[in-house]
């Protein structure tokens, strides 16, 4: 019996999205789902793709305290995510969600 073997690299999903709409795709798909850890982790891929050094230095952090609060065990601040968003050049929209009661306004 021959023995194989394969050998495999990490998978980085930040170097198959080369485009903004790409990105962008990948962040509304993440916003959609609500789950924090895929909205950093996409975020992460996202600025993994434009180059995280950049989007740190842009967001007004150092490069290692964004790889962390954008994994998916990361859980960054409202200060981070906006400056990452910013430096990405993407902006959030609010939208309805269709169905939802939500409390009354006064």
């Amino acid at each position: 019996m021959c023995s194989v073997k394969t050998k495999t690299m990490p998978f980085d999903a930040a170097r198959y999205l080369e485009t903004e709409e790409d990105q962008s795709e990948l962040l509304s798909d993440a916003f959609a789902t609500g789950d924090p850890a895929y909205i950093a982790n996409a975020l992460g891929i996202v600025a993994r793709a434009r180059g995280m050094s950049r989007v740190a230095q842009e967001a007004g952090v150092t490069r290692e305290a964004l790889y962390k609060a954008l994994s998916t065990e990361g859980d960054p601040k409202l200060t981070t995510l906006l400056g990452v968003l910013k430096a990405l050049g993407i902006r959030l929209h609010a939208v309805p969600v269709e169905g939802h009661s939500g409390p009354a306004a006064s």
